[in-house]
């Protein structure tokens, strides 16, 4: 299959005007945050005594190493664990997404940097992927888990099919025709949705729907890898508006951990062979939609 070409090094003004009004964004969060909550405690002190810190810096890197090199993995992985305390979903996928806002800020950036964006892959799900971001952490907090639970079981079942097919492509002719990917917006925005909505979504349909397709891993991960960066702080600021964001300990161990990491999948993602990325991609789909029933059965 013939590789995807990358996009000029260089940045329009408009590009840098709007990463640089989100970097500001982020910064003020930052500051207030740390206004907020450290006020009375030293980040040292609180560095120093809190276990939960760095178990949770251990998953962030984890976490974000398997999704900056498969295109998915970090909204399975750091939900798995976050679930296991007990949280409610709202808050588990505020703490999520507050974190990956960092993560997959710097993940997108290493890719772009490497040269595994698609320009006109990102533009197609940019848009349509923050609208469905932003709906979805709007009526998971207003209506709660009731919802979440029934479209789970669907996107699980469609996932786990397409893993199986994803899988038993890695092992077909690499003359095999790639498809052209249509209605790619409407993609990104159930994956965005579902991504607030549910917990996590977006890497596992978005991603392994376009490798699925035929689509080169390399530029799929690279390029969807960047938008989510966009849909996490959409989802981010959309989650604090609304509830605010607590559980620090944990949504700074998985910032740290995740920044660490994100550069290092970033350049093994562009080194694995073609069908080693889809095996990698066609089991990390499976695991997810099999952790998914299992939870819904038991």
């Amino acid at each position: 299959m013939p590789p995807e070409p990358a996009p000029p090094t260089g940045m329009a003004w408009w590009r840098r005007l709007v990463l640089g009004a989100l970097a500001i964004g982020v910064l003020l969060l930052v500051l207030h945050f740390s206004a907020t909550y450290f006020a009375q405690q030293s980040v040292w002190t609180f560095l120093s005594t809190s276990k939960t810190f760095y178990v949770f810096v251990a998953i962030g890197f984890g976490a974000q190493l398997i999704d900056g090199l498969l295109g998915m993995g970090y909204g399975v992985v750091t939900a798995i664990s976050l679930m296991s305390m007990n949280l409610n979903p709202a808050a588990v996928s505020a703490s999520i997404h507050t974190a990956e806002m960092f993560a997959s800020g710097a993940s997108g950036y290493s890719h772009y940097k490497a040269g595994n964006v698609n320009r006109r892959l990102f533009k197609a799900l940019l848009i349509p992927g923050i609208l469905g971001s932003v709906s979805g952490a709007l009526l998971l907090t207003y209506f709660g888990e009731h919802y979440a639970n029934w479209i789970k079981p669907v996107l699980a079942v469609y996932l786990l099919l397409l893993g199986v097919r994803i899988i038993s492509k890695a092992f077909k002719q690499a003359a095999d025709r790639r498809k052209k990917v249509k209605h790619a917006g409407w993609l990104a925005g159930a994956g965005g949705f579902l991504d607030s909505f549910g917990g996590g979504g977006w890497g596992p349909l978005v991603t392994s729907t376009l490798i699925a397709n035929g689509r080169t891993p390399q530029y799929v991960i690279g390029s969807v890898s960047l938008t989510e960066f966009f849909v996490t702080f959409a989802s981010a600021l959309t989650f604090f508006a609304t509830l605010g964001v607590t559980h620090w300990q944990i949504v700074l161990g998985l910032i740290v951990g995740g920044v660490t990491a994100a550069p290092f999948a970033a350049r093994l993602a562009g080194r694995i062979p073609v069908r080693g990325m889809f095996i990698g991609v066609g089991l990390m789909v499976i695991f997810w939609s099999l952790w998914t029933l299992r939870k819904l059965v038991f």
